[in-house]
């Protein structure tokens, strides 16, 4: 198995808050929207699609019900430091609910994070020293 995500499916309370909030909110594109499920692609990246969170976890075959944090970070890499502000300022106007305002990390980058409408914790980050990154954009 190689170490690629061929599609991220997130299970989420509320299809319509989370279609606002990714949709209307951070200006994601809706690829595919099933009803059931929605999927955004942009630019060739990794499908994100969401479904209702009973129906995936009956999917997958595990229960639905859990709180905290889940051990997953999504992780979005960009190329300036001011996108890092930028795309966390995006997020909290949509909804989000800011965990770690933009600053410096310990690593020596820069970045903050935020959980959307479910509880999902994305982290935004910058490395003026990365040589080799994957950005996001």
């Amino acid at each position: 198995m190689k170490a690629h995500a061929t599609a991220i499916l997130l299970g989420v309370g509320d299809m319509d808050r989370s279609k606002r909030f990714y949709g209307e909110g951070l200006g994601w594109e809706v690829k595919d929207d099933y009803g059931v499920s929605v999927f955004y692609e942009s630019d060739g990246s990794s499908l994100v699609g969401f479904y209702r969170r009973e129906g995936l976890a009956e999917q997958v075959g595990t229960s639905p019900e859990g709180t905290g944090f889940s051990g997953v970070v999504l992780t979005y890499v960009v190329r300036a430091q001011s996108r890092v502000d930028e795309v966390i300022a995006e997020a909290e106007q949509a909804g989000a609910t800011i965990l770690k305002p933009a600053g410096a990390l310990p690593w020596g980058g820069y970045g903050g994070t935020f959980a959307d409408p479910d509880g999902y914790v994305w982290s935004v980050a910058h490395s003026a020293t990365g040589a080799d990154q994957h950005y996001a954009e």
